[in-house]
């Protein structure tokens, strides 16, 4: 994608000028600024939320796209536009285009579900689906604009685009005029982060301008450290807004030189900051909506924000409806309202109702336990918190001082993914046994593809899958694979091409799903 980089540093002033004669207001909508009254309460710290969501396409995308397409000439207008993109940015180019009577081609991945394609659509964009993920269709959509001389519309590394993002800032500044502590601003590309940041620092450079991202897919965070953009080998995808390999050389340079700080925060957290919006405002946001918020919350509780007012921006409301039951299951994980835990409890009758009376009344969120054979039994149990860390550490010492092992399983993704639903006793007998989690894309094939590859002698022993209305799947294998084969397993894995981790040492599996003669 380097042909579509600036081929020069566009100056500060020049980005200055872009936004404050940006085009946006003929399609985008001034979103308001509104204080979260809850959070701000349990914060301790004023907090207002930046409402992105409200947007015609529910995204922040629509400012960039359109600023973008606005500026084209006659002749290129002419030509048509044509971009990569599975969700926010696909939605932006479509409605500006269509607003504007241009042509517009939008490559999306065959992953992508059909409510997104169908919105595509609706907004007059020609959809052209091409390969299993992202990098595949930004390939193809190069080709194509090589091809049929269409306009390349890049997502975020692009003046016009982060001109076009930059308006929100010069809106926040202008609706919150007094002192502001800091921005939290979401990073994906950083056309966001690097549009805001220019206007912020050029107006008011004492206000401090945080970028946020998930600890799964940090990719400005890697390049700041770095000192140049870097190619992340892998990157988590339940904030799939901003699950970005690589960031834009020209919003590095932006970022490099004027954010204050990055914050990177877990998927927990992210789904504790849905909520959070959730109940000061009723409205849903997406994952990467959530994240500026989340963000923000842990620079509070670190101590690390600045002193003043806090703003967040809600950069999207394109959730899939059946993903919110993953996000209230991790919610309460994400803000310290409940303790996931291992604990060994003796295999004799009566321990189950000692070891309840020792929690006493306290809620039990979950219970989990299958007979096993021997002294001791392993039972995966879920505590609700009413005092956080604090309280769930009091539980651990209170248990351990009354003779049982327990292993705080909180932060253990292997263990809130897969085995909370899978505690039923172990395979006996059972050797060579390798674990590995997997992303697997949604779509037809996806699986059958899995299984060709294995060779007749590796065996499958455990195997969980459970959709959580994302655009992959979440994937825990278990393959008996002979000492002598694991080189040639580590290729199959690589030419699989899907994520992968290896959690055979995880100690969630081996208390619970291994062998039981181990």
């Amino acid at each position: 994608m380097a042909r579509h980089r600036p081929r020069r540093k566009t100056p500060m002033q020049d980005y200055v000028r872009r936004i404050l004669t940006s085009s946006v207001y003929d399609l985008a909508e001034e979103t308001p600024l509104e204080p979260m009254a809850l959070l701000s309460a349990r914060l301790g710290i004023p907090v207002l939320l930046k409402r992105e969501d409200l947007q015609p396409v529910f995204s922040f995308k629509i400012r960039g796209a359109h600023n973008k397409i606005a500026s084209l000439t006659a002749e290129e207008r002419a030509r048509g536009v044509i971009c990569a993109s599975a969700g926010n940015h696909a939605q932006g180019v479509a409605l500006s285009a269509s607003r504007l009577g241009i042509r517009a081609v939008i490559v999306m991945p065959t992953t992508t579900p059909s409510i997104k394609v169908n919105s595509v659509r609706r907004m007059g964009g020609e959809v052209v689906l091409f390969g299993d993920a992202f990098d595949a269709a930004r390939d193809h959509a190069n080709e194509l604009a090589a091809r049929d001389g269409l306009v390349f519309v890049h997502p975020f590394d692009d003046p016009a685009v982060i001109a076009g993002q930059g308006t929100i800032g010069m809106e926040l500044l202008q609706q919150h005029p007094g002192p502001i502590g800091a921005i939290y601003v979401p990073i994906g590309g950083g056309g966001l982060a690097a549009g805001i940041a220019t206007i912020v620092k050029f107006l008011r450079p004492e206000v401090k301008v945080i970028g946020v991202e998930p600890e799964e897919a940090a990719s400005m965070q890697a390049a700041i450290a770095a000192g140049y953009p870097v190619n992340l080998e892998q990157v988590g995808l339940f904030a799939d807004g901003v699950a970005v390999r690589q960031v834009g050389a020209e919003t590095f340079r932006i970022c490099n030189q004027l954010l204050d700080g990055i914050v990177t925060v877990s998927t927990d957290e992210i789904c504790a900051a849905i909520k959070d919006v959730f109940d000061d405002t009723r409205a849903i946001s997406e994952p990467a909506g959530a994240l500026a918020l989340a963000g923000l919350r842990k620079h509070v509780e670190l101590g690390a924000a600045p002193a003043g007012p806090l703003i967040a921006i809600n950069s999207g409301a394109n959730i899939n409806f059946d993903r919110l039951r993953h996000v209230a299951e991790r919610a309460e994980i994400g803000e310290r309202g409940e303790a996931l835990l291992a604990v060994t409890i003796p295999e004799a009758p009566g321990s189950y109702r000692a070891f309840i009376r020792l929690l006493g009344d306290r809620a039990i969120t979950e219970f989990n336990y299958r007979y096993a054979r021997g002294a001791a039994a392993q039972i995966f149990v879920g505590v609700k918190l009413r005092q956080g860390e604090a309280e769930k550490q009091a539980i651990i010492a209170m248990l351990q001082a009354n003779g049982h092992a327990v292993l705080d399983m909180s932060d253990n993704e292997l263990a809130k993914l897969h085995v909370r639903y899978m505690v039923g006793g172990r395979a006996s007998h059972l050797g060579d046994e390798l674990v590995y989690r997997f992303q697997f894309p949604e779509r037809p094939g996806a699986l059958l593809k899995f299984l060709e590859g294995l060779r007749n002698d590796w065996n499958i022993s455990l195997f969980h899958y459970r959709n959580h209305g994302a655009d992959y799947g979440r994937v825990l294998a278990g393959i008996q694979v002979p000492e002598a084969n694991r080189a040639q397993f580590h290729d199959y894995l690589e030419a699989l091409g899907y994520p992968y981790w290896d959690e055979t040492q995880n100690p969630a599996y081996r208390l619970f799903l291994d062998s039981d003669d181990v």
